[in-house]
């Protein structure tokens, strides 16, 4: 069995858990065995009918009003309890923000290793290997296991979702193994920006600006043309964060967020290696700089030599009636 975390926010199931399930389906199948999810958290029994179409043959449900908002260690106990008695051979995550701290936390206390930020899942010799990249994406490694159960966080928008034609499934609900001495954490609340509403690691298209926005105020040229476009998100570079031009939650980069959209507009970016660490696996780069020599220019698909504000408000005119037509 291969076992997938499912992470669901305000009653929704999030895009990437969906991947991350398409993906253990299809390696499941090559291994000839099942693909289970897992919903944790409080009220979520409702969530598990989404789950059959994307490859779950059973969705265990881990419902406790304890674990209504997430909780590291209590998470962690829950998840640990259900992984030793089910024995499953792979558990996989999506690696976003939470699965980038949930995940770790489980394989210390299962005592096995893991793989993050894998953009390739492999069977060989009826065995999991996983691709992930190293050195900021220099060296993509090839990566095996020794201990068991194979644990591994996915990157997003990287692995296609996968709509079967299965509609149903089974529902198991599960006692959670962890009472009120084992919730040592939990969040409070979650503060979204004002008017944000999608994170660059779920967009589709990602517009980023860079030093060559000058000021904050023209990162406002960047939000209009990104609300032209479908599943669209703002980014940054780390030193736009840095010059106090766009909150943290934007940046894009290795010591930022790592991204994978379809399309990635790179605005005044000059193409540091942090930050290609983090938007290198983008499928379509365009970059807009003044200076033909901007190490972008190296990994952009399309590129222009010139002035980020003529070229803006025009390609936001020109999408605009594309989009309109």
């Amino acid at each position: 069995m291969i076992l997938v975390y499912i992470e669901e926010r305000e009653g929704k199931v999030k895009k990437y858990s969906l991947e991350a399930l398409s993906e253990a389906k299809r390696r499941a199948d090559e291994l000839k065995t099942d693909t289970c999810a897992v919903l944790l958290g409080h009220d979520i029994e409702g969530l598990a009918a989404e789950l059959f179409p994307y490859g779950a043959s059973k969705v265990y449900i881990l419902d406790n009003p304890l674990l209504g908002r997430y909780s590291p260690s209590g998470f962690t106990v829950a998840l640990a309890s259900l992984i030793e008695e089910t024995a499953p051979h792979a558990v996989f995550f999506a690696a976003s923000s939470l699965g980038r701290d949930l995940a770790p936390r489980l394989a210390g206390r299962l005592g096995v290793g893991l793989a993050s930020d894998c953009i390739k899942i492999e069977v060989e010799a009826d065995k999991i290997q996983v691709v992930r990249p190293i050195f900021a994406g220099k060296i993509l490694a090839t990566l095996s296991f020794r201990s068991s159960p194979v644990m591994a966080t996915l990157r997003p928008n990287i692995f296609p979702l996968m709509e079967s034609t299965q509609g149903s499934g089974e529902v198991v609900r599960k006692d959670v193994v962890a009472g009120e001495d084992d919730i040592k954490d939990q969040v409070g609340e979650i503060l979204k920006e004002e008017g944000a509403e999608l994170d660059v690691t779920e967009a589709e298209i990602i517009v980023s600006g860079g030093r060559g926005m000058k000021e904050p105020e023209s990162f406002e040229l960047l939000k209009e043309l990104a609300s032209v476009l479908p599943h669209a998100a703002v980014g940054a570079s780390r030193s736009a964060v840095d010059s106090g031009w766009i909150d943290h939650q934007h940046q894009v980069g290795q010591t930022g967020k790592t991204v994978s959209p379809n399309l990635y507009f790179a605005f005044g970016i000059s193409g540091a290696i942090q930050h290609v660490a983090g938007m290198s696996s983008s499928k379509v780069i365009i970059a807009v700089n003044k200076d033909p020599e901007a190490p972008i220019f190296k990994v952009a698909d399309f590129g222009i030599v010139g002035d980020l504000f003529l070229v803006v408000p025009h390609l936001k005119n020109e999408l605009e009636k594309a989009l309109s037509d």
